[in-house]
């Protein structure tokens, strides 16, 4: 093992021990952003963030992934409607599957930025992914994986310029379509808010909120078998 660490120490391909810290450093303290300032986005910043998540992996080079910029406030508040509306249907699924007590807890919590953030846009799966073999022929859904990469880069390169970001899903996905003129086939997967924040959360929203724990690193790896002992 410490001849490993060794060569891995000595490769010409390793980033410096302070580049190697900051990449490290975003990705821990990357936050899903709920409060946001009003302040605009500077247009290359903007730019130099959806590079960002233009160059994220895809199955197949197929690079299922399209970015509509909202900047008509009609239609922000329209998107916000449309998450107001199915947070009311979430919360009563909670109160059915869990309980009312529950449901209460999550109407109490912030779900979205919508209205504040300096930035809107929605990432959508393009249209005609079918004709994507490569990849997806046994594992379909790996389309929606390449646009969640893309996401995260957009995430890791927020938080490195000192932005926030939010990733909501808390929509009707054919209602969005519908209003935003997304054709056929194509469906949006994420309303991205994206802005200047007046502080970073120190640990995740949801758990500052009490909502839930996250789980440990420990609980999630196993070693050439599914563990018995491993929950989920």
């Amino acid at each position: 093992m410490r001849q490993n660490r060794a060569l891995e120490m000595h490769s010409p391909h390793r980033y410096s021990d302070a580049e190697i810290a900051a990449v490290y450093r975003t990705i821990a303290e990357r936050r899903d952003m709920r409060h946001f300032l009003s302040t605009p986005v500077n247009s290359e910043t903007l730019t130099r963030i959806l590079q960002a998540a233009h160059h994220a992996p895809s199955v197949g080079l197929m690079q299922p992934w399209r970015f509509i910029r909202i900047t008509d406030t009609a239609t922000r508040a329209a998107m916000h409607q449309l998450v107001d509306e199915e947070r009311a249907q979430t919360a009563k699924a909670i109160g059915e599957y869990e309980n009312t007590a529950r449901m209460a807890e999550f109407l109490r919590l912030k779900v979205e930025g919508i209205l504040d953030c300096g930035e809107l846009l929605v990432a959508s799966l393009c249209s005609h992914r079918e004709h994507q073999v490569f990849g997806r022929r046994t594992l379909p859904e790996m389309d929606i994986a390449s646009v969640s990469c893309a996401i995260q880069n957009m995430w890791l390169a927020a938080r490195a310029e000192g932005l926030g970001m939010g990733w909501v899903s808390i929509f009707d996905p054919i209602k969005l379509s519908t209003l935003l003129n997304i054709p056929s086939g194509a469906k949006p997967i994420a309303i991205i808010c994206l802005g200047h924040v007046n502080t970073f959360y120190k640990a995740p929203m949801l758990v500052e909120a009490g909502w839930k724990e996250p789980k440990s690193l420990a609980e999630m790896v196993m070693e050439n078998t599914w563990s018995t002992d491993k929950t989920g």
